[in-house]
């Protein structure tokens, strides 16, 4: 019996510039007529960021859901034209970018709260895109981290360095 499934597309490139088309049509229905930048920086996560507009706050959406809801629209449809590349994240006007900024900001402040004490500490549960933001940030100030809990209900838990690596989700 021969074998009908279609091969996947490893090009990134295509990966990219059919993200790119895909979200800039899905814009189109909204009469956003705009030029999407798009991206990889680690070759496995297409950046697609859209300028700021007059519908910012409806590409956002409540704390990012709009946003999030198109990613995983367009990560739909990569998987559908069976891209190997589906991974993406979508930005709209920075928004992202700056709320990471602020996150790291906030986590200093845990961070040095876990150093000088020297005990652990449990963050409140947040979602994997925030998660992977303090887990870097811890990284890159010697903390160890470890996220456990599910669903809803997973987040991180700060450790001061024991010589050991840290544990990602």
């Amino acid at each position: 019996m021969a074998d009908d499934t279609p091969a996947l597309n490893e090009d990134i490139e295509e990966a990219i510039l059919y993200a790119k088309k895909y979200l800039e049509d899905l814009l189109s229905f909204f009469g956003l007529n705009t030029d999407v930048y798009a991206t990889t920086q680690d070759h496995e996560v297409i950046e697609l960021n859209v300028p700021s507009t007059h519908l910012n706050g409806f590409l956002i959406g409540q704390r990012g859901e709009t946003a999030r809801a198109l990613q995983y629209t367009i990560a739909t449809a990569l998987k559908n034209q069976n891209f190997v590349h589906n991974r993406v994240n979508v930005d709209v006007a920075d928004y992202k970018k700056h709320r990471a900024q602020r996150l790291v900001k906030t986590a200093e402040e845990w961070f040095h709260e876990v150093r000088d004490s020297g005990q652990a500490k449990e963050l409140q549960p947040m979602n994997a895109a925030d998660r992977r933001i303090v887990h870097q940030a811890a990284s890159d100030y010697g903390l160890e981290t470890e996220s456990i809990g599910e669903g809803r209900d997973r987040h991180i838990v700060l450790k001061p360095a024991s010589g050991g690596a840290s544990e990602e989700d």
